[in-house]
């Protein structure tokens, strides 16, 4: 016999009026689809709204005062507040991608490697001891770097090459320390995701670890490590305070690594606070800020692309 329905809703019939009560889930149910929809629509009004503003500031450069993209992008000098304005961004933005580029290249072998060690090698340790360390030392703010990097790095570089010790090598190697939590803990949760039964099977194969881990389980995780890797690139390419205090802050290419250059962020944190507000020098920091925003972009949709090779 067919039974009827289950409904959510209870009738009491008291007279001649009946009432209807609904169940507390349903309610809590409903509540809380509704805040997390408001929740949702909050975040995107709020990126929209960055988008716009940064956007519409950062054209008006090119629109309304007859600044050249081209020149802005590939201009070596910058002077505006000199009798020719000039507006050439070309310094800052190769001093944002080597500091960048070069921070990974210290940070990815060393957090792959003590993700390797936390995991595979000596996972009790690891979980016990190291990892709260690295979750630490994801926490210090980035003037502490800064000053880490002004009273340790510089005059370590000062004492073993020639120059001042300030310039892209101290920017790229305090980067690199603000950077290896986030490589090493991406890294951490991969290799700790591989299935058991991967590195059983190479085992059973007659592989040691060593080989298992270079051959079977690097590999295989390979996308998820790619992916801390170029989300720390992209918090180094946004890194304004601790690299400023250590790179020189030089509008000009640096021909070596011990030499003082600058970064987008450096220009912006230092010159947006000269500067009246709808001017042409105003209006190029927002492009600057502009650059900044497409690339943090660039970055997510590398990210996106390796999220779902790793699936795949």
């Amino acid at each position: 016999m067919e039974q009827p329905a289950r409904t959510n809703k209870k009738r009491i019939q008291t007279g001649k009026t009946t009432r209807t009560f609904v169940k507390p889930h349903v309610m809590e149910e409903w509540v809380g689809k509704v805040y997390t929809a408001l929740c949702i629509l909050v975040l995107v009004i709020t990126i929209a709204a960055i988008v716009y503003f940064v956007s519409s500031r950062g054209l008006t450069t090119f629109i309304m005062d007859g600044v050249s993209l081209g020149g802005l992008l590939s201009g070596l000098k910058w002077d505006p507040e000199g009798d020719i304005p000039l507006y050439g961004a070309l310094p800052f933005i190769f001093g944002s991608f080597s500091t960048s580029l070069l921070a990974a290249l210290i940070a990815a072998p060393l957090g792959i490697c003590a993700a390797v060690f936390m995991t595979q090698i000596m996972p009790g340790i690891g979980k016990k001891v190291l990892q709260p360390v690295i979750e630490l030392l994801a926490g210090i703010p980035s003037v502490v770097f800064g000053f880490v990097g002004l009273s340790i790095v510089v005059p370590a570089l000062r004492a073993l090459f020639p120059g001042q010790g300030i310039g892209i090598a101290a920017g790229s190697i305090v980067l690199s320390l603000m950077i290896l939590p986030t490589v090493t803990t991406i890294a951490t949760d991969a290799l700790a995701a591989l299935p058991r039964g991967l590195k059983e099977a190479s085992f059973a194969l007659g592989a040691t670890r060593w080989q298992t881990i270079y051959r079977t389980v690097l590999p295989t995780t390979l996308p998820a490590l790619l992916t801390g890797v170029v989300l720390g690139m992209s918090r180094a390419f946004g890194e304004a305070l601790a690299v400023q205090m250590v790179i020189g802050n030089s509008p000009h290419i640096p021909h070596s690594l011990f030499e003082s250059a600058s970064t987008l962020t450096s220009v912006i944190t230092l010159d947006m606070g000269n500067t009246v507000m709808g001017s042409t020098h105003n209006n190029a920091l927002w492009s600057l800020a502009l650059i900044l925003l497409s690339m943090t972009f660039v970055f997510v949709f590398i990210v996106r692309f390796l999220e779902r090779r790793n699936q795949r």
